[in-house]
This record gives C-alpha cells, structure tokens and sequence, in this order.
C-alpha cells in the first residue's frame, strides 16, 4: 500500500541482506585474482615450462586490473553502479571456467588476463556504490566489504590449492568459475539499485562526470586529498604483495625450513584480517580516517618487525598484524574517497584502484633488489619505510571529515 511505513525489523532486515550482497562482491573481486599462487609448481609441470615463465599467469591478471580500472568508472556513472557490478561478476566467471579447458600457457594467461579486466567492474564500482548508497554507516558497510574481499582472497587460494590435489588443476578453475557464477547471481538477487543516482538523474542532473570523464579524472588527480589517497593505495598494496612474497624464501631457508605445504598454509593469517576488519568500521565512523590508518599501520610496521624474530610462531604473528592493518588502511582509504570526490565517484575509485594495484606490481619487484643485497631484514626494512610514508602522506593530506569533526 502506498504510504505505508516499513517496520524497524524490516528495515533491518534489508539492510542486512543489502550488507551481505555486498561482502558477496568483495568475496567474487578477489576469488579468482591470487587462486593460482599454490598451483604454479603444477602448473609448471603440465607446460614443462620454467618457474619464471608459469609466474606471468599471476602477473597478466595485475596487469590487466591496472588497464581496466580507469575505464569502470566510466561505464558505472552511464549504466548504473549494480548494472556493472553484476554483469562484470557474472562475466568474470566465463574465462574462470573456460581456463580449464586451456591446452597450453598462452590460453591459460589469454584466460587469466580477461579475469583481471573484469575484476575491477566488482571491485572499483562497490565501493563507489556503498559511498553513494549509504547514508551513514559507511565505513562500516566497507568494512563489511573489505572482509569479503579478504575472504575471497583466502578461500580462492584454498579452493584452488584442495581442488587440485583431489583431481587436477582443471578442476580449480571450474570450482572457481562456479563460485563466482553463483556469487554474481546472489548479488543481482539482493542488491538493491542505484537509488539515490536514479534521484539524482530524475532531478535533471547528469551522472557525475558523463560527457567528460578524462578531465573529472584530472580534477581527481589534481585533488591533494585525492591523490594522497592514491599514494595510500598504492603502499597498501606494495607492503602486502612485498611481505607475503618474500617472507617465503625466508621462511623455506634456515632456522625454519617449512614445505611448500607449510607455506602455502602461512595464507591462513588472512582469516584474522577477515574476523578484525569489520569492527573496524565504527573506529572510521567515529574517530575518523585518519586516526584508524595511522593505527593500522604503525601496527602492520610493529608486526613486521616482529618477523624478525627467529621464532615461527613470532613471524606468523607479524605477518597477521600486517595483513590486519593493510586491510584496515584500506576500509579507511576508500571510504575516505566518498567523502571527497564530489563527482564522477566511480572514475575516483577506479583510479585507486589503478594505483593500488600498480602498487602490487612494484611490491613484486623492487624487494627482490633489497633481498639480493640483505635479505629479509632489508626487505622488512623497505616495507616498513614504505608503511610510514603513507602515514605521513594521510596525516598531511588527509582533512578530518565534517562527521569526525562533530564526533
């Protein structure tokens, strides 16, 4: 009946289910991204090619996020946040199903690279969606999210890593591409529109940034707060790819000596990042976005420094405490995005995301000069000075938000 008021249990109830749908996208955007890290070594073997080689079917899917991400934004504000959302879900799960049918490395990376072009459609435009959607409670509802990613980051590499020493590597993929099939199918059940961009466009204005995209992303970059938040972005995931790829051959040579087996459960610590996360949602709301990544971070810096320690027990303790406040940092900085750029939202996300990701790509790679010349302590010694640079970088830049202020 028109008019008619919702009960306080209704209400609750489609917000939980809206918050659910939500942690749904953030478990499809990191499903597939990272699954195939404990496959490379079999992988490596059903091409009888190198280590090095079977190594680019991680990096094309970065590579690809890296081009894709600036032009999500795009589609976003012209065919509505859960329009993109949904469909890059359900078309992310196509190459996750057809890569099992791979006869050689080339169709395997040709199959990888269209996963990472249609992981940011989730990722970015989520983000841009609970900025625009929720009128308070972000920073909660992002935290929501960013568990699920880190979920979907954890099971990903699970499944695949199961999966395949009960059958073959094949069969990954297709338990890969099911998850996301049904993951994509959830959210376009319980998702609700874009209401408050359709109000908008009813008033007569025009989706943010349409008709000149390139220059609002200018105006993004431009931006102090904007771009400091890039900077963020691109440390957050720097310091998560670089400690969690070189803490393996730390953790293989003496006085530890674990097994690919034991390395690979070493993943496990994203768990805790996964059951912290979300309550950190409160501690953005109320002490606000700078407070909660100065505390994050000085806390992923302290637990690297506690993998120094010759204990195994003391470096997976650090490694939780890192990972922990990568993911904090990140629920802060993109729900810090939401309260700055004023238009063309979804391009602003996109953007980060393109910086963050180039992040990963650098934390592949320049530890590996810092490892050649010391080893872990000078790699632990980089990611701690990346980590307090982005400290730095949020404190100046980043102005306390009118919420934070009345708070």
């Amino acid at each position: 009946m028109a008019g008619t008021v919702a009960s306080p249990v209704s209400l609750r109830s489609r917000s939980s289910t809206r918050t659910l749908a939500v942690v749904f996208a953030g478990f499809c955007a990191f499903l597939t991204l990272y699954a195939p890290q404990p496959l490379l070594p079999m992988l490596s073997d059903a091409f009888q090619v190198s280590a090095k080689s079977v190594t680019r079917v991680m990096g094309i899917s970065t590579f690809a996020v890296v081009l894709a991400a600036p032009l999500v934004g795009i589609l976003a504000d012209r065919l509505g946040r859960k329009q993109v959302i949904v469909r890059s879900a359900l078309l992310l799960a196509l190459p996750s199903l057809l890569a099992a049918t791979s006869t050689g490395l080339n169709q395997l990376l040709f199959w990888r690279f269209w996963m990472g072009v249609f992981t940011p459609g989730i990722f970015a435009v989520t983000i841009a969606y609970i900025n625009e959607e929720w009128t308070e409670g972000a920073g909660s509802a992002m935290s929501a999210y960013v568990g699920g990613t880190v979920l979907g980051g954890f099971s990903g590499r699970m499944v695949s890593g199961f999966v395949a020493s009960a059958s073959s590597w094949r069969w990954s993929f297709v338990a890969l591409g099911v998850l996301t099939l049904a993951g994509g199918i959830a959210m376009w059940s319980w998702l609700p529109g874009d209401h408050r961009t359709a109000r908008k466009q009813n008033d007569g204005a025009a989706p943010a940034g349409e008709g000149n995209v390139a220059r609002a992303m200018l105006r993004h970059l431009r931006d102090p707060r904007l771009a400091a938040t890039y900077i963020v972005g691109f440390g957050l995931l720097f310091t998560l790819v670089a400690a969690f790829t070189y803490v393996n051959f730390h953790l293989a040579a003496p006085p530890f000596k674990l097994t690919t087996r034991g390395l690979s459960l070493v993943f496990t610590v994203y768990l805790v990042g996964a059951a912290v996360t979300p309550m950190s949602g409160r501690v953005i709301d109320r002490m606000g976005h700078r407070f909660a990544l100065t505390m994050a971070t000085l806390s992923g810096a302290a637990g690297m420094a506690l993998t120094l320690i010759p204990n195994l027990w003391a470096v997976v303790a650090g490694l939780a405490m890192c990972c922990t406040g990568v993911w904090i940092s990140q629920s802060a900085a993109t729900s810090y995005i939401g309260t700055v750029a004023r238009e063309a939202r979804a391009a602003a996300v996109g953007l980060y995301v393109m910086f963050y990701y180039l992040g990963g790509s650098c934390g592949s790679e320049v530890p590996g000069h810092f490892w050649a010349r010391g080893g872990w302590p000078v790699c632990v010694a980089l990611i701690v000075a990346v980590q307090i640079l982005s400290i730095v970088v949020g404190l100046i830049f980043w102005r306390p938000t009118r919420a934070a202020v009345e708070a």
